[in-house]
């Protein structure tokens, strides 16, 4: 298939890239750059500025896709709580722009488990209620529904992936995570074993779990990427439009991810005990039952210390992410 990738430039847009071409697809990326990295994609790229209609309609105009995959979104928690205008104008709009241009094209959106809000559940499936507790959250929830409408109008189907936490790096360290300001926990461990950055901060250890800390469910971004292709083949195959979860089913604390990058690092992970941040749920894992029943998807790197090596190794070659 010929296939757009929006914000290949990034990290789980990068990897997805060239999953795609390793599997026989050809990939054009367009990205603006002000998050990603040119050293992240050696493929077909284009910058293009998506908030810039006329320049995505010309470009669209010159191309002809059989699906596209957009990952091109702002997409820190925190930022959107401060700049919410930002977030609407970045998040909604563009998929406005492409979806002009892109009649009848199957569209897959990285979406995030964020769309949920606070859990009500141990596991999350894809019928607990949405109520997101931020920017970010409402933003992705308002793509899925302009999506489902652009489906029940006959204008093409879409495939939301509501992924939980990305992680992990290319296992020949060839390319991984790199995002400044770095907000994720595995990142932040690895650097700080490995004296790159200082101690990070663990915001809360008393909250109610096994051993005080919270917990999160960690997918590798090479099973994301494989999600991503199961959803478009869905799509083009003719299977129904559909949000669906894409996670291991696997709880691991803070401390499992500290104590799994001490092992692989071999240092100690230093880190000083903060208060708990507002709109933290204690638990948020996903029940990924039914991307397993209906896009045949499921996670491979489910092993812990061998997920954090992935990322380890990438650090360890590459000090400065993609800016040495």
């Amino acid at each position: 298939m010929k296939i757009l990738v929006t914000g290949g430039c990034g990290y789980i847009g990068s990897v997805t890239a060239r999953f795609l071409r390793n599997n026989g697809h050809e990939v054009t990326v367009v990205d603006n750059l002000s998050e990603g990295h040119r050293g992240a994609w050696d493929g077909e790229f284009h910058e293009l500025e998506l908030l810039d209609r006329e320049a995505v309609h010309h470009f669209l105009d010159g191309h002809q896709f059989e699906g596209v995959i957009h990952f091109a979104a702002r997409a820190y928690v925190g930022e959107s709580v401060e700049q919410p205008l930002r977030y609407w104008r970045a998040n909604v709009v563009p998929v406005i722009f492409l979806c002009e241009q892109l009649e009848g094209v199957p569209f897959v959106f990285s979406s995030t488990c964020a769309t949920y809000g606070v859990p009500m559940t141990e596991t999350l499936s894809e019928d607990h209620p949405k109520n997101p507790v931020n920017p970010y959250g409402n933003t992705k929830l308002a793509v899925e529904r302009l999506l489902r409408d652009r489906d029940l109008a006959g204008h093409g189907s879409y495939a939301a992936l509501r992924y939980f936490n990305a992680s992990g790096a290319e296992p020949d360290a060839s390319h991984g995570e790199a995002h400044h300001p770095e907000t994720h926990l595995i990142p932040l461990a690895v650097q700080a074993a490995l004296g790159q950055h200082g101690p990070l901060t663990v915001f809360g250890t008393d909250w109610d779990t096994p051993d005080g800390t919270c917990i999160r469910d960690y997918v590798h971004v090479l099973d994301l990427a494989s999600a991503h292709l199961a959803a478009l083949k869905r799509l083009v195959g003719g299977g129904a439009s559909g949000a669906w979860n894409i996670g291991t089913g696997v709880g691991v604390s803070v401390r499992e991810i500290l104590d799994s990058v001490g092992r692989t690092t071999g240092s100690d992970v230093p880190f000083i005990e903060g208060e708990r941040r507002d709109g933290d749920p204690s638990m948020l894992v996903a029940n990924p039952a039914l991307a397993k029943a209906e896009l045949s998807w499921e996670a491979e790197w489910t092993q812990l210390d061998t997920l954090i090596e992935t990322a380890v190794q990438w650090h360890r070659a590459h000090p400065q992410g993609y800016s040495e």
